[in-house]
């Protein structure tokens, strides 16, 4: 059945224009994310920290290693294991601003599931690996945002595409693959969950052998788990990336109130139930079954994802992938094929070969100046949510100095604004015991603790999200005036004078 397909997806591309579906889902997605939501990449405060780093590694020529944009851990020990991530990220803003951000965030997108595509169109029929590719996508779109996460996902496609294809193909890994784990190790953190997958399909590779040719498998295999290895500590950090990424997992206090981290929420429609249950009802009718160790690591993911919602785009992306030739192999030994199905697929292989030159180049331009017309005419921007501007004003306006009591969700535009922070998103450097001491302070769950607080740092003003519960504390607290109030934040400025009084 994979040999049929393959073969058929190497005949040229007639009436087709030389288009491809990967090519295809590469365009619409371009296309419909740029001209439909353009701002939907831009909803989180990291992105504004993340251009901040950026800036000063550019300006220091190194990578930070304390902290320097907070006032209440300033020297602090900071990990920036994402910095050639933040490199990019602020070389693409320099250029072309907020657009080109977002245009980075959609392109890498689109190709991750481009490249998904490409690798189930080798398995399985082009409807089914449509079902797949769109499934992946629904759960991946609850964390498209401007981050480096986005740019790693390309890297988790190339990897998890190149392993599989040489383990099912009883072949050694290609000698390149190390090259990618080094690129991933110094863009983001997941690089951990590509040497748990690698070493996962390493070791089903082997076994997958006769029992003969495992000891020469097993050595080649090796080889690639050792070089990966190596190239994950090829870092600023060496082995503090591996201990660091293992630390963050292991935070408590932190992971159960970043939003991100929180377990899903099914009371208002997550994609994630709809997988769960197409699987369940896959697995119940014996249409899949996966061999031990895949079965395994698709286990881990789906504990990852239910625990931290974050994970259900990473899950979302590798299923396919390990997924894929269990469920054509069962699917097609025993499903019986309608007249209608088999000729809707007909139609739609003529569009499994390989995009030819001229239309890959047809549709970029095409994409590009969509995007571009798109991005111009509605030029977008980091949501309110995340980006106080009017707050600050006001609070600059009243005179406010001296360090800031911030929200959590407000230390990304501070750090870019050049404010420094109380607390920002990089949770893993406050470390969980300050981050459990500001959740309870703003919560009030001590008055004593919260004006405690406001003295041990000698705040001069505070930027709070509105419903804060500190917020009416601060009301009625002689010595502080609100100054500020809108939909986004609340400001208070301390007022020296009546403090004398």
């Amino acid at each position: 059945m994979k040999a049929t397909l393959e073969v058929r997806a190497a005949m040229p591309a007639a009436g087709t224009w030389g288009l491809s579906w990967p090519l295809i889902v590469w365009l619409c997605t371009v296309v419909v994310l740029t001209a439909g939501q353009p701002g939907l990449v831009l909803r989180d405060a990291d992105t504004y920290w993340h251009l901040a780093a950026g800036r000063w590694i550019l300006a220091h020529g190194t990578v930070p290693t304390v902290d320097a944009f907070s006032h209440s851990m300033p020297g602090a020990p900071w990990t920036a294991f994402e910095w050639l991530s933040e490199l990019v990220m602020v070389g693409v803003h320099r250029v072309a601003g907020w657009a080109g951000l977002v245009a980075l965030a959609v392109a890498c997108f689109g190709l991750v599931l481009s490249l998904l595509m490409r690798f189930l169109l080798a398995r399985m029929e082009p409807v089914h690996a449509l079902l797949f590719t769109g499934l992946a996508a629904s759960m991946m779109l609850t964390h498209l945002l401007a981050r480096p996460h986005v740019m790693a996902w390309v890297l988790l496609a190339v990897w998890m595409s190149a392993l599989v294809n040489a383990a099912e193909a009883r072949r050694a890994p290609p000698w390149w693959l190390p090259g990618v784990m080094l690129l991933w190790a110094n863009m983001h953190g997941s690089f951990l969950l590509g040497l748990v997958l690698g070493y996962g399909l390493a070791l089903d590779a082997v076994l997958a052998h006769p029992r003969g040719r495992r000891a020469a498998a097993a050595r080649s295999w090796a080889l690639f788990a050792a070089l990966s290895t190596g190239a994950a500590l090829l870092t600023p950090s060496g082995w503090g990336v591996l201990a660091h990424a293992i630390y963050i997992m292991r935070m408590e206090v932190a992971l159960a109130v970043i939003a991100e981290w929180l377990s899903p929420d099914f009371q208002r429609g997550n994609p994630l139930e709809p997988w769960l249950l197409l699987v369940l009802a896959l697995a119940l009718c014996g249409r899949v079954r996966l061999p031990w160790l895949r079965l395994v690591l698709l286990l881990g993911l789906v504990h990852l994802a239910l625990k931290h919602q974050r994970n259900v785009s990473m899950l979302g992306l590798v299923a396919p992938f390990l997924m894929a030739t269990p469920f054509a192999r069962h699917w097609y030994a025993t499903q019986r094929r309608m007249r209608d199905a088999h000729a809707l697929d007909r139609w739609f292989q003529a569009l499994a070969a390989p995009a030819r030159p001229k239309a890959i180049v047809v549709c970029v331009s095409v994409a590009a100046l969509v995007a571009a017309a798109s991005l111009l005419m509605r030029p977008p921007a980091p949501q309110a949510m995340v980006t106080p501007r009017a707050a600050i004003d006001a609070a600059q306006a009243a005179g406010a100095q001296g360090p800031v009591l911030n929200d959590y969700n407000f230390g990304g535009f501070l750090i870019h604004e050049g404010i420094p922070v109380f607390i920002d998103g990089r949770a893993d450097m406050y470390g969980d015991a300050f981050v459990g001491k500001f959740i309870d302070a703003l919560r009030v769950k001590e008055r004593r603790q919260f004006l405690s607080l406001l003295d041990e740092y000698r705040f001069g003003w505070t930027l709070l999200t509105p419903g804060t519960p500190a917020i009416a504390v601060l009301d009625g607290l002689p010595g502080w005036r609100r100054v500020h109030a809108d939909e986004t934040a609340v400001v208070h400025v301390r007022v020296v004078a009546e403090v004398a009084r």
